[in-house]
């Protein structure tokens, strides 16, 4: 939100951060709240619920970093892994690699030595391919570590 200017920032974990009319943090009743406004201005609130993109997600997965630090895993990863036909790769706070049909998410934790991940895609198979890219790119990494996906 800072570097962007965005009025709206969020995380998987469910943090809504609103930099309009608030202070940019997140509250889970002010986002509450906003969201009913903006479902009120709507004659069919239920129809504009319903309309919103259905995907498949994976809960927040994680590598423990016994021996390394994960940041460094992240950053060394950032800087030399490839994604073929990933439309966008984002480094900031991590790798976030944007696919048409989906994104995979590697990040290191702030709070305890892992490397948190995320995956989705539109459908099982979109899924399954993102988690492959990464699979192979954290294989190479990390030899002989067990992943969680």
């Amino acid at each position: 939100m800072k570097e962007t200017g965005a009025l709206l920032a969020g995380e998987m974990s469910g943090h809504t951060f609103f930099s309009e009319r608030w202070y940019g943090f997140d509250d889970g009743l002010y986002a509450g709240a906003r969201l009913l406004e903006i479902l009120s201005t709507h004659a069919d609130p239920s129809k504009v619920l319903h309309a919103l993109p259905e995907s498949v997600s994976t809960p927040e997965l994680n590598i423990a970093c016994d021996d390394t630090s994960p940041h460094t895993l992240i950053d060394n990863l950032a800087d030399r892994a490839t994604f073929p036909g990933a439309v966008d790769v984002i480094r900031i706070d991590g790798l976030r690699v944007e696919y048409a049909d989906g994104f995979g998410l590697a990040r290191a934790s702030n709070t305890t030595p892992v490397i948190v991940l995320r995956f989705e895609g539109d459908d099982q198979a979109a899924l399954e391919r993102i988690q492959g890219e990464f699979r192979r790119i954290l294989s190479a990494s990390m030899p002989g570590k067990a992943l969680p996906f």
